[in-house]
Formats: C-alpha cells, structure tokens, sequence
C-alpha cells in the first residue's frame, strides 16, 4: 500500500461507540465512586441523525491503488449520502503531494463547512491544513495524522500499536496452548522506515515477550502484492520450519498466502493485518494456515464524515455529557478468528 497506508469501532446514532472505546482505554483504576455532591450530569444530546443546518464536507485523500485506500474513499461517500443535510464534495485522489495540496486549496477557496483529509504524507500536508484552519475551516484529520495539533480540529483513525498486540496474543497464545518452545516466529511487514510499521511491529514484540517469544526474522514488503510473494518466498525458502507468521497487511497477504500454497507449506498459524474481505473468508475456510486477522478498518472514513458533519453543525456526540466531539479517536484494533467472521464480513474491504 503507499506511504503510511495502514488501517480501523464502528459508529452508528451520533458515534456513541467510538467516543467510549476512547474513553474506556484512558485508565485501568476502577471508577470512583459519586460523591453527593456532585452535579447531575446534563442529559446527553439526542437526535444527530435528524436533518440540521446544511453543511458542505471536502474530502482529500490518496489515489486508490491499494484495496484499503479505495475502501476509505468508498465509506465516506456512502456515509455522507446517509444525510439529507450533507453535500460531499470530494476532489480529485492523487498520490502526487503538490496535486493533493492544490486540491485542499480549491476546497478551502470553496469555503466548505468541514474538511476531511486523509494525507499522502502529514508532514507535507500540515501546512495546508493549518491555512484550512486559519479560514475557519475545521479539518478532521483521517488515519496519518498531521504533526502540528493546530492543524486539525479532530483525528480519527486505528491502533497500529494495538494491531501488533493482538496478532502477538494471538501468536503467542497459540504456540503456548501447543507447548511449543523456542519457536520460528516470522513477520512481514509493510514498509519499514514508516512510524505506523515500526508501531506495529513494537506492538507485536511487546506482545510475545509477554510469552518468553521474539521475532525471527522480520522483513518489509511495501504493501504490494507482489512483493508480499517475493519476500514470503523468500523467508520460506530461508526457513525450513515456521511456527508463526505474521503479516502486516492483508492486501500484500494475498502474494503472501500464494507464496505459501504454492510452496505447499502448512506447519504454521499465519495472522493476517487490515481486515480484507478475501482474509476474511480465507479464515472462513478454516483450512488455511490464516487463522486470524486484526482490523484496522477503513470504516474510519465513514466516522469521519459523521464527524465532519457534527463538528459543522455545531452539535456533539449524543452518547457523551460534553458538548463538543473530542479532539482525539483512537479506534480498537480486533481479532477476527473462525469464531467470529460472520459479524465482520459486512464491514471486509476487497483486496
């Protein structure tokens, strides 16, 4: 997938779930217990999804050349036709930084009630979404985050740590259950040098030390399929026995998977990374070596849009006492397994 391309709570009646999800991870102390004293919280705001002042929402993202990239694109679409009260005003996709900052200049000269971007590169982009900020604009900052706050109103997007947790635990729980010690522990990864990989791939190793495990062998695949099926031929080729893989990325886990059919290998548990509808149903099968993958949903988009629409409007999240949208979203990662796919199937992006 291109640069920081990673993935994924999903949100429904005002976006109550997300906005819990973030809340619930801010502490393991029990809650305290209410003091007499205190206030009565207000009631919660009610009725989001009833048609409000009309808004216009921009939308910016990547050119869609990997499955997930085009599952972002579709999600906000569909999400802004769910409201009467929204106008959707997307621009031109492109990988080209120069072309996407031009395109959020023409949306800020349009003088839209709400941005959303997806960057090919925050860091490159921060400044247009600061000028978007200064015209008054709100910018609600998708996935790769710009790295000035001031520059985006709201961010939303996945764990990446979080991902590499749940693949470790489930590895690691795995092999444990099997009393495999010392054991062959593969991981590819999507590109190396981006934060959101290195994120993954800590997460991962923090995960099975938990267990007394560690990496083998790690190796970048740059989020295409057909460098998932060179450097999976590669490790299998480098190891004649495997007791766990992981890979980051369940659109290069296509060249992955066939690299390892048609190596004819089976003597591990693979765990795949995004939620792909193909790895969904591979998992469904429950005759591959793909176990389990973890999500990082491009759903995202579509809570995005949700609270592009709310910050416009002026309005908060109805399942919240505050009356503003937070200023940060961090969406859980999950574990998808034979167990639990059918639930899933439905929000599966194709690869």
């Amino acid at each position: 997938m291109s640069e920081n391309v990673a993935r994924r709570g999903f949100l429904v009646g005002g976006l109550g779930g997300a906005a819990l999800l973030a809340a619930g991870c801010t502490s393991n102390e029990p809650a305290a217990a209410p003091s007499s004293a205190a206030p009565a919280p207000a009631p919660a705001a009610s009725g989001n999804d009833q048609p409000g002042t009309k808004v216009v929402i921009g939308f910016s993202a990547p050119a869609a050349d990997h499955g997930w990239i085009a599952a972002i694109a579709k999600n906000a679409e569909a999400a802004a036709k769910q409201y009467s009260d929204v106008e959707f005003k997307p621009v031109e996709p492109t990988n080209d930084i120069n072309q996407q900052i031009s395109a959020v200049e023409s949306l800020i000269a349009a003088k839209v009630n709400a941005l959303v971007i997806l960057p090919n590169d925050g860091q490159q982009l921060n400044q247009v979404a600061l000028q978007a900020t200064a015209a008054g604009i709100p910018v609600i900052n998708l996935d790769r985050v710009f790295p000035d706050k001031l520059a985006y109103r709201t961010w939303i997007g996945g764990d990446n740590y979080g991902m590499g947790v749940a693949a470790g635990h489930f590895i690691g729980k795995q092999l444990k259950d099997k009393g495999v010690s010392n054991p062959v522990i593969v991981e590819i990864q999507g590109i190396a040098t981006l934060p959101l990989t290195q994120d993954r791939s800590k997460g991962f190793a923090d995960a099975l030390k938990s267990y007394g495990f560690s990496v083998t062998a790690k190796q970048d695949a740059k989020f295409t399929v057909e460098t998932g099926n060179q450097v999976a031929t590669s490790l299998l080729q480098a190891h004649k026995k495997i007791d766990a893989l992981w890979n980051h990325d369940d659109d290069q886990g296509v060249g992955v998977l066939a690299a390892i059919k048609e190596a004819n290998r089976n003597e591990f548990v693979m765990v795949g990374g995004a939620g792909s509808l193909n790895a969904m149903k591979e998992i469904q099968t429950g005759t591959s070596v793909l176990k389990a993958t973890v999500t990082y949903s491009p759903t995202m988009a579509s809570s995005a849009i949700k609270l592009a629409r709310l910050i416009a409007q002026g309005k908060g999240m109805s399942d919240l006492v505050e009356n503003q949208v937070p200023q940060s979203i961090t969406l859980a990662s999950e574990t998808i397994t034979k167990e639990n796919v059918e639930k899933y199937l439905a929000l599966g992006f194709e690869s």
